[in-house]
């Protein structure tokens, strides 16, 4: 696969370089791994393996395939096309040889992934081949993507080649082929304008004062431009403690709300680092994640509180359904 364009910010990523933060070693990883693990089981990769995580906040990339490839497109709602002609998302798409794929316009969401049959065979730099720009390691030469890059691709498994063998045959004139069916994407990620994300309380929620804790929930905030893939930056009427809080530093972790003293809260996403000195009022429940990863700079955001026992419920019913999809894929393909 070859870069004709890179579009703002193209980087090959995984679902994250765990085991390592104890070490200061950033998680990194897709900003949306529900996404990434869906465009994965649509082709018969494991949900585990890189694909490119595309930010869509302008012009997006254009791609060259000189064989055929399998890919899957998740994510943001946006225009995909393939030599000029409008392709799906959310289903698995074989791509003819010397094919060029691109990215329009994004009408909800900011982040697209691609996945291709085999994965990108890159180096995996401690267990995983996400890339950590800051550091220059992981992905492709440790960078976002540039213009004549060349992505290898890696050995397709068998349910793969199963799935490049059945589309093959209806490929006919047009540059891609793929089924009539696709996965909901308003079922894992169902994205609009100004969302709510639901939130648990942080460990220094109880140090805030009363109208701020009522403000953070009742509220909106401004996702500012000030934001990038460690965390967004909101802006809002400040929050405020009761009372100066001097803090040791404290592990985070993906979600994670911390509250600087000028009292615009700050969440931490992918790219966050291992600890965080500033109180944490929330941490955003997993089940929502990807849809705060995302949000667009400028959009608005507010908050809403659920108990640990609905988080828990919301997030093993989004696991059921994955498990449900990689069963039907198999089924779908191979019976």
């Amino acid at each position: 696969m070859k870069v004709l364009k890179p579009g703002l910010l193209t980087t090959v990523q995984d679902i994250g370089r765990t085991g390592y933060q104890k070490y200061g070693v950033l998680a990194s990883g897709a900003m949306d791994t529900v996404s990434l693990r869906i465009a994965n089981l649509l082709i018969g990769n494991s949900e585990k393996e890189a694909g490119l995580e595309i930010t869509l906040m302008g012009p997006g990339p254009s791609l060259y395939v000189s064989e055929p490839t399998l890919i899957a497109v998740t994510g943001a709602d946006f225009t995909l096309r393939v030599n000029e002609e409008e392709a799906p998302l959310w289903k698995p798409v074989l791509v003819k040889e010397n094919s060029t794929i691109t990215f329009g316009p994004c009408k909800l969401g900011s982040r697209a992934y691609v996945a291709t049959a085999g994965g990108f065979n890159v180096p995996a730099v401690m267990e995983s081949k996400s890339t950590y720009v800051r550091a220059g390691i992981g992905g492709f030469r440790g960078r976002a993507l540039q213009k004549e890059d060349e992505l290898p691709i890696g050995e397709m498994s068998f349910l793969s080649k199963t799935i490049v063998s059945r589309l093959s045959q209806h490929l006919g004139q047009r540059g891609f082929a793929a089924p009539n069916w696709s996965v909901s994407r308003y079922r894992f990620l169902p994205l609009k304008k100004n969302p709510v994300i639901r939130v648990l309380e942080g460990k220094q929620f109880s140090f805030f004062t009363e109208e701020s804790k009522t403000r953070f929930y009742e509220e909106t905030f401004r996702v500012t431009p000030q934001s990038d893939r460690m965390g967004y930056r909101l802006k809002g009427e400040p929050l405020e403690l009761k009372a100066p809080l001097e803090m040791v530093s404290e592990a985070v972790t993906f979600g994670t709300v911390q509250v600087p003293p000028d009292g615009n809260p700050i969440i931490l996403l992918a790219d966050r680092q291992t600890t965080g000195g500033y109180p944490r009022i929330a941490h955003i429940i997993s089940a929502d994640l990807p849809i705060a990863s995302q949000i667009m700079p400028g959009e608005h955001v507010q908050f809403e509180p659920v108990s640990l026992q609905e988080a828990e419920a919301l997030f093993i019913e989004r696991e059921e359904y994955l498990k449900e999809l990689k069963t039907r894929m198999k089924m779908e393909w191979l019976t």
